[in-house]
């Protein structure tokens, strides 16, 4: 006796079948759009660890947490108000170009009071970023940050007030061993006077040579928005950083190449913690005897004194270092190996502690200027 297979149970049962793979097609198309981790994150909170932190969006642009209050909401106001569509005042239109592109904000639609920065990633356009996070000024605390704050922050980096920057972190592309190097914020606090340029050029260095093309394009992007901040008295900027970005891929050194990029992004994305291998201090000092790293505790001791810097007053913030340090740039030509600028980015970054003003800002003018000089003597080497 044959057993008859009725049609419409057949047909059910295939309905169900097609729906539910439709349905697990749909869930991983879900999945595959949402936020995940910065795979390439040197410094601040990070996702995972921290309450708050950063993650990379599909279409290309990053997600910054918004911190707690006042944190959060000024640094909100601030990006609302350099990109405000209505926006005529001069200084913050051309402030624009110095920082990521602002998108609005983004949040989840289970939590829809948990919002996110939606902002341009600096990086995303690179093969093979090479990403360092220096936070500028002589404080990394503001006017109404309180005593203890004050202490902990001093203590973290005693010589912030005297070098007027500090390196929170960086990852370096090698290209003979396809791996990064990567140095969190213990690393900077650990460089004294004696290393600080040792440790700055390390961040040039892609294990055969220094890239002093790099180098030259990145001074410049410092010396433009070193001129903003000469020509405004309305703003003042406390724990900010500069982001710096240039391609450590020699081969593709064509970032408007869009096919690349998306290559680099697919590669960041599924690269292994592995790859960020740690650089002994064997390989440290190794790597950076071809900047020359000499000690600076004499040019820092020589720039004082020319200027006449003593006071640690409000008055004589960011006279220590003057501009005419900086005229006589160095016009080292661009290399063949990818030294144009649209392979180097140089931002403004983190903006929760900014405040309104009517003075220049002399503090972060000074860690400008400070770094500058550093970026010329390893440039000069």
């Amino acid at each position: 006796m044959k057993l008859r297979v009725r049609e419409h149970d057949y047909g059910a049962g295939d309905e169900v079948r097609h729906e539910h793979e439709a349905g697990w097609k749909s869930r991983r198309a879900e999945r595959a759009r949402d936020p995940v981790p910065l795979s390439h994150q040197v410094a601040g909170h990070k996702y995972g660890i921290h309450k708050v932190g950063i993650l990379q969006n599909f279409d290309g642009t990053v997600l910054k947490q918004l911190q707690p209050p006042p944190r959060g909401p000024c640094e909100m106001h601030f990006y609302k108000q350099v990109f405000a569509q209505d926006c005529k005042d001069p200084h913050l239109l051309a402030l624009q170009q110095h920082l990521p592109k602002y998108h609005g904000t983004w949040s989840t639609p289970d939590k829809p009071n948990e919002l996110y920065l939606k902002l341009e990633d600096v990086a995303g356009k690179f093969v093979r970023p090479c990403i360092m996070d220096v936070k500028i000024g002589r404080k990394s605390y503001d006017p109404f940050a309180s005593q203890e704050k004050r202490e902990e922050q001093i203590r973290k980096y005693p010589l912030m007030e005297e070098i007027g920057f500090l390196i929170l972190g960086m990852r370096v592309y090698h290209i003979a061993s396809g791996a990064y190097i990567s140095h969190e914020q213990f690393y900077g606090r650990s460089l004294t006077k004696e290393t600080l340029k040792t440790g700055l050029a390390t961040f040039f260095h892609n294990g055969e040579e220094l890239r002093k093309d790099v180098i030259s394009i990145i001074i410049n992007k410092i010396h433009d928005i070193l001129h903003w901040f000469e020509g405004q008295k309305q703003l003042h900027f406390y724990a900010s950083s500069l982001l710096f970005v240039y391609e450590g891929s020699l081969h593709t050194a064509n970032t408007k190449n869009k096919i690349e990029a998306l290559k680099g992004q697919r590669y960041r994305q599924a690269e292994s913690e592995n790859n960020n291998a740690q650089l002994t201090n064997s390989k440290l000092k190794s790597s950076c005897k071809q900047a020359n790293c000499i000690s600076i505790h004499n040019a820092i001791h020589h720039v004082k004194k020319v200027n006449g810097f003593g006071s640690h007053s409000l008055h004589h913030q960011g006279k220590g270092i003057t501009t005419d340090m900086f005229e006589e740039k160095n016009t080292v030509s661009e290399s063949s190996k990818g030294g144009k600028e649209e392979n180097v980015e140089v931002r403004m970054i983190d903006f929760a502690h900014v405040f309104p003003s009517d003075s220049s800002d002399d503090g972060y003018i000074y860690g400008l200027r400070s770094l500058l000089f550093f970026l010329e003597q390893i440039l000069q080497d």
